[in-house]
């Protein structure tokens, strides 16, 4: 169990470092960005380790980076580029 918690936060954090590093310009603070990402690695690892229980460690692994990337994709915000005015505006 502590193997996969803390399996899932190092690759929720590694996730989460991999987005800001390659989009930080769609993405809040760096802090947030990172805390987000293991906080979803560890949701993820329970969510995985109560659905399947213990035995299944790359299944729960991949369920943890599952869930901080659904996570992390809710803080991108749309790229400047595609942001349309209002006629009125």
């Amino acid at each position: 169990m502590f193997l996969e918690a803390l399996g899932s936060a190092l690759l929720g954090l590694a996730l989460a470092w991999a987005a800001a590093y390659r989009l930080p310009h769609r993405l809040p603070a760096r802090s947030l960005v990172l805390s987000t990402g293991v906080a979803g690695g560890l949701f993820g690892a329970f969510l995985a380790h109560t659905a399947l229980g213990s035995g299944h460690f790359l299944v729960i692994l991949v369920g943890a980076v599952a869930v901080s990337a659904a996570l992390l994709s809710l803080l991108l915000r749309p790229q400047e580029r595609f942001r349309r005015r209002s006629a009125t505006a």
